[in-house]
Formats: structure tokens, sequence, C-alpha cells
């Protein structure tokens, strides 16, 4: 009789081509921060759901005999717990939710993707983000050819499923696409051309369409009606960065509308010398009692980024809000941003200049050429849709930017603007990025701040550090 397959003879079965394995693993743990709680349907022998180093791990498989060797292989670590299971029928009813739930290679073995996705509700939080890596139709008779000669295991395949399908079936079961990506040009480990094909080309225009693997991050729907008024509305606070805008000041007290439970304005001042904060001092005397709070700070540092992130750190509001001191953006259009956040349509609301018409002077020419540039490449870096980049306007809830924050050293302090800290900072989370349309008026007073060939090259070198950190991980 023969012997029963260690775990380690299950785990080999498993992982004939490490090199496409690691490259799955790089995948999903750039998406998931380490010490989340984390689920993996089809979870094989464990090994992806380690890779992610868990807070607490959950893992199911139908295998009886990979579960056996997850516990083997994984004996000892605490955070990580594996079921036999069948995740169509499993009840997920009564579990806490988790912050990611991975689905890996799993969706061709499925017989009824909508059952089995609609069924994670259940684990979902409007934080949650799913992550399905799956396989592009392109590659389809390669891998045939693979399973034939034994580089594959003969895993059932029910179904193909196109990243049109995919999207399609998530949408019918609730789920919206966040973004998605082609990983893996070179399955086969070999030195150098697989960092080459997989880390560099693969990230390419044209060469991605042929990426073998591609990861798809979604997020649970808001729910129908989640933007109706709420029993306890968010509180809001508008930041509002200064320099030599004493002409505006009052506009911006008596036009920003109140918004949610209540709403404070916080004025950041970078060393005005035209009567700015004089004028800010006033209005707060002659306005502030109707605010909850109305408050000036004096700028510590250089730049708007750093003015928007010290002002941050003083607001005390749910939802943050930036809005220029120039009011090109007009404040009355805050609210459409404030129904767009709450009602879960996105996580970061980013203002869009170049959609509606603008008043004549409100953009130079070669401004608005620069803008249309720089919004197709970072559409790419991003994988997400954003037209404008440069907007000043930014809605986004307070816990998001804690995160942003907490993990801004993966990008470094590099950004003047603030505008692409936040951008950034939201990709990497994974964060639904929505572009609020808004009516692009020209300045009435004061002159316009943006140096374009000085602050052109700066775009350019804050695109070098988003392929680098975003594309090449």
């Amino acid at each position: 009789m023969k012997d029963a397959e260690t775990p380690i003879e299950v785990e080999w079965k498993r992982r004939k081509n490490p090199g496409y394995y690691g490259e799955i693993d790089r995948a999903c743990t750039f998406v998931i921060p380490k010490g989340v709680r984390v689920l993996e349907l089809g979870c094989g022998t464990g090994r992806l759901l380690a890779a992610t180093r868990p807070s607490y791990g959950l893992g199911i498989d139908i295998d009886e005999k990979k579960v056996a060797a997850a516990k083997e292989i994984h004996a000892g670590q605490d955070n990580l717990e594996f079921r036999v299971g069948d995740v169509e029928e499993t009840d997920f009813s009564g579990m806490e939710p988790f912050d990611y739930i991975i689905i890996s290679d799993l969706l061709p073995v499925l017989r009824d993707v909508q059952k089995t996705v609609t069924g994670l509700h259940a684990v979902c939080a409007p934080y949650t983000r799913v992550i399905i890596t799956y396989h592009s139709n392109v590659w389809r008779p390669v891998l045939a050819f693979a399973t034939l000669i034994g580089r594959r295991s003969p895993d059932p395949s029910y179904n193909w499923l196109s990243t049109y399908d995919i999207e399609n079936l998530l949408s019918l079961s609730g789920f919206e696409e966040v973004t998605h990506s082609g990983r893996t040009l070179l399955p086969v480990r070999i030195p150098i051309l697989s960092w080459v094909m997989n880390r560099f080309v693969a990230k390419m225009p044209l060469f991605n369409w042929f990426c073998l693997t591609w990861v798809l991050v979604a997020r649970a729907c808001p729910a129908v009606g989640s933007g109706k008024k709420r029993r306890d509305e968010p509180t809001v606070s508008v930041l509002v960065p200064t320099r030599n805008e004493k002409g505006n000041i009052e506009a911006a007290f008596t036009r920003t509308p109140q918004m949610g439970k209540w709403t404070e304005l916080v004025f950041v001042d970078g060393n005005s010398d035209d009567g700015t904060v004089e004028e800010i001092g006033r209005c707060i005397e002659k306005y502030g009692r109707q605010w909850h709070r109305a408050l000036l700070l004096h700028q510590t540092g250089k730049g708007k980024g750093q003015a928007v992130r010290q002002g941050f750190a003083e607001c005390e509001g749910e939802i943050l809000m930036i809005l220029d001191s120039d009011l090109t953006m007009p404040p009355e259009e805050l609210p459409k941003y404030y129904e767009a956040i709450v009602s879960g349509k996105g996580e970061f609301i980013n203002g869009c200049r170049l959609v509606y018409p603008m008043e004549k002077r409100a953009m130079r020419f070669l401004n608005m050429i620069a803008n249309h540039f720089f919004a197709r490449l970072f559409t790419w870096l991003l994988g997400q849709r954003v037209k404008d980049t440069l907007c000043g306007t930014k809605v986004l809830w307070r816990r998001d930017y804690e995160k942003i924050a907490a993990n801004r050293a993966y990008f470094g302090d590099f950004d003047p603007f603030g505008d692409f800290d936040l951008l950034f900072g939201a990709s990497r989370l994974n964060q639904k990025i929505v572009d609020m349309p808004i009516r692009y008026r020209e300045r009435s007073y004061g002159e316009i701040k943006i140096s374009r060939w000085q602050h052109g090259l700066l775009l350019l070198r804050m695109s070098l550090v988003a392929f680098r950190k975003l594309k090449l991980s």
C-alpha cells in the first residue's frame, strides 16, 4: 500500500512553478498590509494566506489533504486557522468582517461564481477589499499545454472568465471594481529576465494586455438609499490654505455651506503680507458663531502640502475637505462632495475642472494641456480614472486620511502641493477614487501661484516616484 502523502509532497504538487506563485504572493502582499484580518477562499496549503502576515487569517478549502497539510506546515502560528469546506456552500453569517478577502485562481472551478461572491457580504464592511487573481484567456492554449506536459496541476475548470465577465458577475453580486492590472508576463523563474519581464515590461501599456495573471480589487457597493439623510450625520472640517488672499476671505465665510451635524472652517496661512491674517481674524469675529469652530493657524513650514498636513492635524471633523482660497472652485459645490462620500459612491472625492466649460481666463492654455497630459499619465499610474490631478478640492474621511498619513513614508515627503500625497496614498490603500465635475471660475483676487515650468518638472519627478512605488512593486 502506498504511504500517505506528506505535507511537503502536497505543497510540491501545488507549487510546481515557484516563479508563478511568487508573483501571486507579491501581488497580494502589496495590496494587503500586515496585521489585518484576512479570509482566503480556496486556500490550498495556506502559503499565500501566511505570506500576508495577518492578525487573524482564515483559510477554507474543499480538499482535505491540502487543509491537513496547511495545518501541519503552519503549526504554531496561532493567528492562522484552516477549515475544510465548500466555499460555494459556506455560511459566513455570524462571523466578524474581514479587512481583505482573497480569491486566488479559484473562479475557474466555481460552478456558481455569483452565488459564492454574494455570500461574502456577510463578512464585508465598507472598508473590506476583495482581491481576485485570474488568468487571461489569451494564455488558455499555453496553460492547456503546460497541463499536458505536467508543468501545471490538472485542476478541473468549469469556466474561463474574461475581465468583463468577472466585473459583470461582481456587479450582479453587489460588488464593484476598484482597480485591476496585469502582473505576470513570464510565469517561470529565470534570473534577471523574470524581474525585467514581470516587474517592468508587464506594467507597460500594450505589453500589459499580454499578462498571464490579472489582479482585480473590488469592494462592496454602497447600499441603495445609503445617501439619504441619516440619524447621525457626520461632522465636517473645511480646510482653507491661504497666502495673500485677503479679497477672498469673507466670501469663504459667507459662501461655504453648513454640512453634516456641524461644520468647522480651519484656515492655515502661509505668511501672507497683504492683510489676509487680519481679514481672517475680522471674519472670525464677525461670522465665527455661525460655525462649530472657525480657526486660524499660522503655517510652520512651506508649501500647500505642508499647510494641508498641518491643518488636518488640527481638524476635528469626521470628513475632511480642502477648499482653495482663490475660490475658483465655488464653495457652493461642496455639498455635492459631501453627498458623494456619505452615500459611499467613493472614498476619495477628487475635484475635476476639465468636464464643464470654464470661464475664459480661469486656466491658461498650456496649463490646460499639461493637466490633460498628467491626467492620462496618473490614470495609468494609479490604476483608476483620474481626470484632473491638480484640482485643489479633495474630500476624504478622517479615518482614511490617518491611514494615508501612517503610510506616508512609503512614498516619502516629496509633494509640495499636497494633491499627490493624498492621491498616491488613497491609491496605495485601494480606496475608491471618484471625480466630481465642477465649473471652474476665474480668480477674482490675487495672483496665480503656479509656476508652470518649475512645477511641471516637479510633476514629472512625482510621476517617477509613483511609477517606482506603484508599478515596480
